[in-house]
């Protein structure tokens, strides 16, 4: 039983969730452990098992709260939706990816492990989270294509949300990764996570009438 007010334990837990994402900027996730986290934080590495049972539930929260930021995005462009063009629909959810660049970069990690390592009251919490987005999403494109049938959205809904697990490894190729496609003669043009979005979005989105 954790010890404390809630405003305590929250502050406690967005303490070693900010940890991570501080190592994480320089760090891969394999190489990031409990030990690294709780040396960033102002108490003890033991104390970290009070809030988080696992690497992995830790980097589950910080994926939530990406989660979180980006279903906040996508609503608050959700009153504007029914006058935007496809462009302008494209471009503002691009936009609000160029934001969430930590989100992608999750995305592209192996959600496997860090859902198998994580309680099941952690991993229902990111699902409701991750839910809240996918719904936001729906909305957004569904405002601004009210004639749109609901099978056309499901398609579009599950063709967009699989493709983002990609958007990081091709816009931020590491060094090794681009000599790698040098020596194979593989063109690697330099790629944005709004760029990318963008094109992604107007081969889905229909023209509007």
């Amino acid at each position: 039983m954790i010890k404390g007010t809630p405003e305590f334990i929250a502050e406690r837990r967005e303490e070693i969730i900010n940890a991570c994402e501080k190592l994480y900027r320089t760090m891969s996730f394999k190489e990031i452990t409990l030990k690294e986290i709780g040396s960033e934080t102002s108490f003890s590495r033991p104390s970290i098992y009070n809030y988080f049972e696992s690497k992995e539930e830790i980097f589950l929260a910080l994926f939530e709260r990406e989660y979180v930021l980006w279903t906040d995005e996508l609503r608050s462009l959700q009153s504007g939706a029914a006058g935007m063009s496809r462009d302008a629909l494209a471009e503002a959810i691009a936009e609000s990816l160029e934001k969430r660049k930590l989100m992608l970069k999750l995305l592209s990690v192996n959600l496997y492990d860090m859902e198998e390592n994580s309680r099941m009251e952690r991993l229902v919490s990111f699902k409701l989270a991750y839910g809240a987005s996918r719904e936001a999403l729906k909305k957004l494109v569904s405002a601004c294509y009210p004639e749109m049938k609901e099978r056309a959205l499901r398609t579009f809904i599950f063709t967009f949300l699989p493709f983002l697990h990609g958007v990081y490894p091709y816009a931020f190729a590491t060094k090794k990764q681009i000599g790698a496609m040098d020596e194979a003669g593989i063109a690697h043009p330099e790629l944005t996570v709004g760029g990318l979005v963008k094109e992604a979005l107007l081969s889905m989105l229909p023209e509007k009438e």
